[in-house]
C-alpha cells in the first residue's frame, strides 16, 4: 500500500510539473503552490507509511518547522541567505514567509536523505544470517555518518541552483543585494547558496537522532522517493534548458545535483544488473509496519 499511494502521488506531482511551462501568471503561481503541497504530502506520507509516526514527526519538525524558522530569521535579518522579500503570489504569509515555503524544504529533504542512505550502503551495520548485527568500528561508523550527511546536504542544497533562478524569474521573491552572484545567475547572491548548505547540514544532522534507526535503511518501499529525486534532477535540467529559457541554471543545477544524482543512477544500475531489488536485507521485517508495503 505504501508504494501504491506514493507512486500515485508522484504521478500527480509529475503531471503538475509538466503543466508548469504551459501556464502563466496567476495560474502558474497557483500550480506552484499545488505542486509544493503535493510534494510535501508525498514525502511526509511516505515517511509515515513506510517508517511510522516517529519518522514522519521528525521530518516535519526538522524540515517543515526548521524550514519556517530559518526562513523567518532570513526575512527579518538577512542571515544566513542574504536580504530578500517574498511577493504575495505564493499565498498567505506568516512572519513574512509564505506558508508553502517550509513545505518545499520538506518535499526535497526526504528524498535527498534516502538517496544519501542508498549511496552509503543503507546502514552502518548489517544483519548477519542468524539475525544478529555485525557492526563496523567507531571510525567506520563516523566515516559513514560524515559521508551520508555530506551527500544528503549537497543533494538538498544543490536543488536550489534550479529553484532560486526559476522562482526569482517568476517574481515570487526578490533579493535586495544580489552581489556577488554566480556567473550566469544574476539576481541571486552567493550567500543564498551558502545559507542553503548551512541549513541543509543542520537539518540532515538532526534528522537521524530524532527519527531513530528506521531512517538508516532503504528498500523497495523507497523506490518512489528515489524516483522523485531523479525525476527532479533530470526534468529540471530539461525544463530550464528548453522550456524556461534559463540555460545557466540548467548547467549549474546539473553540476550541483550530479554529486548525488549521478552516483545514485550508477548504484541503481549496478544493483539492477546484480539482481539487488533494493537491499531489503539491510532491514529486518517488522510486522505491522512492513505489512503496508
Amino acid at each position: 500500500m505504501t508504494r501504491r499511494i506514493s507512486w500515485t502521488l508522484l504521478a500527480v506531482l509529475v503531471l503538475a510539473q509538466i503543466c508548469y511551462p504551459l501556464t502563466t501568471g496567476a495560474t502558474r503561481a497557483g500550480l506552484t503552490v499545488a505542486t509544493v503541497v503535493l510534494g510535501w504530502l508525498l514525502s511526509v506520507g511516505h515517511a509515515l507509511l513506510s517508517r511510522g509516526p516517529r519518522v514522519a514527526a521528525a521530518l516535519v519538525a526538522v524540515a517543515t518547522g526548521g524550514g519556517f524558522a530559518i526562513e523567518a530569521i532570513g526575512v527579518a535579518t538577512g542571515v544566513p541567505f542574504g536580504s530578500y522579500d517574498y511577493s504575495g503570489e505564493l499565498g498567505p504569509k506568516l512572519a513574512g514567509v509564505p506558508l508553502i515555503i517550509p513545505l518545499a524544504w520538506t518535499w526535497m529533504a526526504w528524498p535527498a536523505w534516502l538517496a544519501a542512505v542508498r549511496l552509503t550502503g543503507g546502514s552502518a551495520s548489517r544483519a548477519s544470517g542468524n539475525g544478529a548485527t555485525v557492526t563496523g568500528g567507531s571510525g567506520a561508523t563516523a566515516g559513514l555518518w560524515v559521508r551520508r550527511i555530506a551527500l544528503a546536504t549537497v543533494g538538498l542544497a544543490a536543488w536550489d541552483l534550479f529553484l532560486d533562478p526559476q522562482m526569482v524569474a517568476e517574481g515570487y521573491w526578490v533579493w535586495r543585494d544580489a552581489t556577488p552572484a554566480l556567473p550566469g545567475l544574476a539576481g541571486i547572491p552567493v550567500s543564498n547558496y551558502l545559507g542553503w548548505l548551512l541549513f541543509a547540514v543542520l537539518l540532515m544532522s538532526a534528522l537521524r537522532p530524532l527519527a531513530g534507526p528506521a531512517v538508516e535503511h532503504t528498500n523497495r518501499r523507497d523506490h518512489p522517493m528515489i524516483a522523485l529525486y531523479l525525476w527532479t534532477y533530470f526534468s529540471s535540467i530539461l525544463a530550464h534548458a528548453v522550456f524556461l529559457d534559463l540555460p545557466a541554471s540548467a548547467l549549474w543545477g546539473a553540476a550541483g545535483m550530479s554529486v548525488t544524482a549521478v552516483p545514485l543512477v550508477v548504484t541503481l544500475l549496478r544493483a539492477r544488473r546484480g539482481g539487488d531489488p533494493g537491499r531489503e536485507d539491510h532491514q529486518p521485517h517488522r510486522p505491522g509496519v512492513d505489512a503496508t508495503r
